[in-house]
């Protein structure tokens, strides 16, 4: 097999070792299933992306975390978007056809926007004195609906009174498990607001402990879809913060239009490149 180009990018980054880290490899069309799984795995980042002709996008695109494929992620869209468009000198606009449908993502220098799925939302079953037992608050710390809402990846969202609030959150990875749970993964996406501000953080367990996403461009899409849901005034267009807990900082745009639709923007800074080349 020949060797295998990858790159590095980090997306929702203001600095160049900010943001949410990514590999993305430019051409996944070699590998089975099983070896984008164990590439993901030996990478070890949230999400590693391939690849692929596509006959209605600019690329199709695989996206795995280390144990499992995604129909849909934030970061990976924006951050391959930028390879892609150098890869496929594609300008300024690119289409990336994903599980969750193809998703048009538009350049503006090195500042990605895509714009997500029309929202479906759905009460949880937890209330919110266990939801807020869950992530270690006080019942009082629940500042409105907590909903599941899906534009391409089905998340738990909940809203919480303050910024301390956020940064107070611990959630207890078997509370994590039975409340925040959609049969398939669980997790929770906490914010507060102040202003056009939000300051946010994305939990979920893993080998039976909690992480820490340090930008999820999904669940901001989500927090677009809990504005929908919840009757807020449109448009809205917020800047939120993200991965202050981890110490990668991430900035993510959200606008929520009139015309109902949702956009995340962020900056992607390319890091570096490689080659590994796998054994037959």
């Amino acid at each position: 097999m020949k060797p295998l180009a990858y790159r590095i990018v980090n997306v929702f980054a203001e600095t160049p070792l900010g943001g949410n880290p990514l590999c993305v490899f430019e051409d996944g069309s070699s590998l089975d299933t099983a070896t984008m799984q164990a590439l993901a795995l030996q990478f070890n980042l949230s999400e590693t992306t391939f690849v692929l002709p596509s006959s209605h996008a600019t690329a199709r695109v695989r996206i795995f975390t280390p144990s499992f494929e995604m129909p849909f992620a934030g970061h990976p869209t924006l951050g391959t978007a930028h390879v892609v468009r150098d890869l496929a000198r594609a300008g300024e606009r690119v289409t990336l056809e994903m599980l969750a449908g193809v998703i048009p993502v538009q350049a503006n220098g090195d500042s990605w926007t895509l714009q997500a799925n029309a929202p479906k939302h759905r009460a949880p079953g937890a209330s919110n004195a266990d939801l807020a037992a869950m992530l270690g608050l006080d019942a009082a710390a629940i500042a409105g609906p907590p909903l599941w809402v899906d534009t391409g990846a089905e998340q738990l969202v909940i809203p919480l009174a303050s910024a301390d609030a956020v940064r107070r959150a611990s959630p207890r990875p078997e509370l994590l498990l039975r409340h925040a749970s959609n049969a398939s993964r669980a997790m929770a996406y906490v914010f507060a607001r102040e202003g056009d501000a939000v300051l946010a953080r994305f939990f979920f367990p893993k080998q039976g402990a909690i992480v820490e996403d340090p930008g999820t461009g999904s669940a901001c899409a989500n927090l677009g879809g809990w504005l929908l849901a919840t009757g807020a005034a449109l448009p809205q267009r917020l800047s939120v913060s993200q991965g202050e807990a981890v110490g990668r900082p991430c900035r993510l745009g959200l606008a929520v239009g009139a015309d109902r639709s949702i956009r995340v923007s962020g900056r992607v800074i390319e890091l570096g490149r490689g080659t590994i080349a796998l054994p037959p």
